[in-house]
């Protein structure tokens, strides 16, 4: 098994990486996924949450107010640091637990947006980075998420910088052009994985 940490800025086109590497047979196991369902109606995550930071963090039906919870953590460090601590556990418990189902020969990615920030590069086999430019993410955040650019911003200055993302690297996935300029190179990153992945099953002792 070759574990791979994925990994880019809010508007750098993460998901869109992942979503070719998934096409190519990766075991995509998505921690923004997983850090929803752990704070579902009726689990320890979200009474952690409540219980932290009011029942008004809530939607009428019960169910977490992400807009309204975003708006208080992304302009607040300290605010945003206690809900990483009640669900980042949560959802590394979780990513182990599907891990492990994963096949001997199987390329695992971890689609993890705050990996550079947690210090989670040591985690894995290697590290590929989407990168774009603060420009290019601001651009996309504001035109196709529908973001005003303060709360862009706030959101991008939350994560790490670019530098310190591209610090942590092994491969390095350029998506500050056209879509059509991406496929191309999640192909030969894939194919970079594979060929790992085949040396990794090979030595003496690999499960």
């Amino acid at each position: 098994m070759l574990k791979v940490g994925l990994t880019g800025g809010i508007g750098a086109g993460k998901s869109e990486v992942s979503r070719l590497l998934v096409s190519y047979g990766a075991v995509l196991i998505d921690a923004d996924r997983i850090a929803r369902e752990v704070v579902e109606p009726g689990t320890p995550g979200l009474a952690a949450v409540v219980a932290e930071f009011g029942p008004e963090i809530l939607t009428p039906e019960g169910a977490l107010d992400r807009p309204g919870l975003g708006a208080i953590v992304f302009h607040d460090a300290g605010r945003l640091a206690a809900l990483n601590a009640i669900v980042h556990p949560l959802v590394g418990a979780r990513s182990a637990a599907l891990e492990s189902q994963a096949g001997p020969g199987d390329v695992v990615v971890h689609d993890v947006p705050l990996l550079t920030e947690n210090g989670l590069a040591p985690l894995y086999d290697l590290v590929v980075v989407v990168d774009a430019s603060p420009e290019t993410q601001l651009d996309r955040l504001v035109r196709l998420r529908g973001m005003t650019e303060a709360d862009a911003r706030a959101r991008m200055s939350a994560q790490a910088t670019r530098a310190q993302r591209r610090a942590v690297a092994d491969l390095l996935v350029d998506n500050d052009g056209p879509l059509e300029k991406l496929e191309p190179q999640v192909r030969e990153v894939w194919q970079e994985l594979v060929r790992r992945a085949a040396e990794a099953a090979s030595r003496p002792g690999t499960p």
